[in-house]
């Protein structure tokens, strides 16, 4: 009906590039049918470093298949021409899955990525997806799920995996509906479930001052400024006048959240002012990562194509957390934890990938980058536009 591919397709391989199929059948005619070992690398990331993301899925695909898997767990950190993911096997049993495999890992781990390179970023500051109407519906889920293991604090479609916080303030559409503003807030404080933070939604006729001094008589707890680029101007300007007339007229505890548009420049210019941000498209139409499939090694030989290095490897994270990639068998560094584990043996899963561990993962490296960054500055130097960076404070769930 909507123009999706089945679980059931993906699952049977119906879903890939043609040239694999053609591929199979030729090598099947021909009885050729070689050990390989695969490895999925990136030779560049849109930033530093990413996530990998989406091992589930290719779990999920794989579990059945004459194959083992080797990877890095969901939510560790990695870098260019690391391998994230081994598969072993005769290459005709997997050869036409690499089109999903790469589609999975390859768009969760984009997503994840970015949500943690802006997490890093908001210092503190509350960041939840708001990007899964910027995508196909029929991925909602998976989505949200790469943007919670990045570690957004919320996500807002209702079709999110268990376990996460499911969180949404109100449409203009909302608002629109009523006569005025007040009539929308004031209805929205009657009879939204009390455990609903009463964030309101203050830029749809008036200017956001106004409008946000209105919502805070009527009860609000938060301000939310969703101003569209073609009419903000000097957004700093006005969310500093907002919260300068909220803390003037006695409403310094109302928050101020904003949302819009907002991308990774934008949580590092109004951090220092900005209680909390819902971001979309810059989470859910965030650059994918460009992994590729490559064989590494034929029938236990180590053999790869120009540009690549031949060999199985394993990647090793240093006492000082940089990585190091080595061949198997090799003598790692003293003391030098292995990063690539064992999912399936021989088409059973024998290590499942856990959300939530995978989300500690990228939370653990995100307090750490944050403290380290916290540790470079000079004692008593300033930060922000104006001033001194203000401590984060609690903002409500949206």
């Amino acid at each position: 009906m909507f123009d999706t591919v089945s679980d059931e397709m993906i699952k049977k391989g119906e879903c890939t590039d043609i040239y694999f199929v053609r591929t199979e059948e030729i090598l099947e005619k021909e009885q050729v049918n070689p050990v390989v070992s695969m490895e999925v690398t990136a030779v560049a990331l849109p930033d530093s470093w990413g996530i990998v993301c989406g091992l589930s899925d290719v779990l999920a695909l794989l579990e059945g298949v004459p194959v083992t898997v080797d990877a890095m767990p969901e939510g560790t950190l990695f870098y260019p021409g690391e391998p994230v993911l081994r598969i072993t096997g005769r290459y005709r049993d997997f050869c036409r899955y690499e089109t999903a495999i790469l589609g999975f890992l390859c768009h969760a781990s984009g997503i994840a990525s970015a949500t943690a390179h802006i997490m890093c970023e908001a210092k503190g500051r509350p960041v939840y997806s708001f990007g899964s109407r910027r995508q196909h519906p029929s991925i909602a889920m998976m989505i949200e799920r790469a943007a919670w293991i990045g570690g957004a604090d919320g996500v807002s479609n209702t079709c999110a995996p268990k376990g996460m916080p499911v969180v949404g303030t109100m449409p203009h559409a909302m608002v629109m509906c009523f006569k005025k503003p007040e009539d929308a807030w004031r209805a929205f404080d009657r009879d939204a479930p009390t455990a609903v933070p009463r964030i309101m939604l203050c830029d749809t006729y008036c200017d956001e001052k106004t409008e946000s001094l209105n919502a805070a008589e009527c009860g609000a707890t938060a301000v939310r400024l969703d101003t569209p680029r073609s009419r903000r101007g000097n957004m700093r300007a006005i969310i500093e006048e907002v919260r300068w007339e909220l803390d003037s007229h006695g409403y310094s505890r109302v928050k101020i959240f904003l949302s819009g548009g907002v991308t990774k420049e934008d949580v590092i210019a109004y951090r220092d002012c900005v209680d909390a941000f819902g971001i979309g498209g810059a989470i859910a139409n965030a650059p994918v990562v460009d992994f590729a499939l490559d064989i590494v090694e034929i029938e236990g030989k180590p053999k790869a194509k120009r540009g690549k290095r031949s060999g199985i490897k394993q990647v090793y994270q240093l006492v000082c957390e940089k990585h190091r990639t080595l061949p198997v068998g090799q003598t790692p560094p003293a003391n030098a934890a292995p990063l690539i584990r064992q999912y399936i043996v021989d088409g059973r899963i024998v290590k499942q990938s856990d959300m939530q561990e995978a989300r500690e993962r990228v939370l653990k490296w995100i307090r750490r980058s944050t403290e380290t960054t916290e540790e470079k500055k000079e004692p008593g130097k300033k930060n922000g536009k104006n001033g001194s960076q203000k401590k984060p404070t609690a903002v409500p769930k949206a």
